[in-house]
């Protein structure tokens, strides 16, 4: 396998221990409400994702067996996303976490980041070849019920909040209200998930990032100073990973543009 782009930033301040870890697991999991590992070689897995080390983590994971699937695919998703530059790798990457993440479900169904994993890979790619291409192709609906079935699972899981939060958005942006409908979107719905995912997660910078562009793209410039203003909050959050880094950092460089 090539070797992926290392982490940009310093990442001294994100290495764990597996105690440390374990005592900061609550805070850096709220978002993916992921429970702590049974398995020291998962545990192990999780300290190289926390500290950026997105490969490691990625074949750590992989090589944990099914307990280890989630890390393998959160590594691979977070990466792909924020790091990977060819684009032809990072579709490749998010349609390897979505088959991952599909077989996890048939091995365990009551595991709400087996379908929240997959929501995730299969909406980023979506982005990756078109929104409107991917309503065509019927990905719209896959996403949305995969994101209703995570929340279903895990009421408390703030990033599935997050994403659908984002599906209802993205969908009315791209096709408008009309044609969102018949996708099963809604501007009420998309407000209401982005709302309860800071209810859930306060200090997540990536929640107020996607709140902020939900609330342009459904409801435009009269919410432009509430973007910019969740933009700024998001900007001045103090990271305890490697991920939260690359949210703090992705706020700040949209402020300076």
């Amino acid at each position: 396998m090539a070797k992926w782009t290392a982490f940009p930033h310093d990442n001294a301040a994100f290495q764990y221990s597996p105690a440390s870890l374990k005592k900061h697991w609550a805070r850096l999991h709220t978002g993916d409400a992921e429970p702590w590992p049974k398995d020291a070689a998962v545990v192990a897995a999780w300290i190289h994702f926390h500290a950026g080390e997105f490969q490691q983590a990625y074949e750590a994971g992989l090589a944990a067996g099914s307990a280890g699937i989630s890390v393998a695919n959160k590594a691979q998703a977070i990466y792909a996303n924020y790091l990977e530059k060819k684009e032809k790798v990072k579709l490749e990457m998010f349609l390897e976490v979505a088959e991952r993440a599909a077989a996890q479900q048939a091995e365990e169904p009551k595991n709400p980041n087996a379908y929240y994993w997959q929501a995730y890979a299969i909406g980023r790619y979506g982005q990756g070849i078109s929104v409107a291409k991917a309503l065509a192709q019927g990905l719209g609906s896959k996403v949305k019920n995969a994101l209703e079935t995570t929340i279903a699972l895990a009421p408390k899981h703030a990033d599935a909040h997050i994403a659908l939060g984002a599906f209802h958005a993205e969908v009315i942006d791209k096709v408008g209200k009309l044609l969102g409908r018949t996708q099963g979107a809604d501007s009420a719905t998309g407000l209401k998930m982005f709302e309860q995912a800071l209810k859930l997660n306060p200090g997540s910078a990536i929640a107020m990032i996607e709140r902020a562009n939900g609330l342009v793209m459904l409801e435009g410039d009269k919410r432009m100073k509430e973007a910019e203003a969740l933009y700024a909050e998001a900007a001045a959050c103090e990271p305890m990973d490697a991920m939260e880094c690359l949210d703090v950092e992705m706020a700040r460089e949209e402020l300076e543009d």
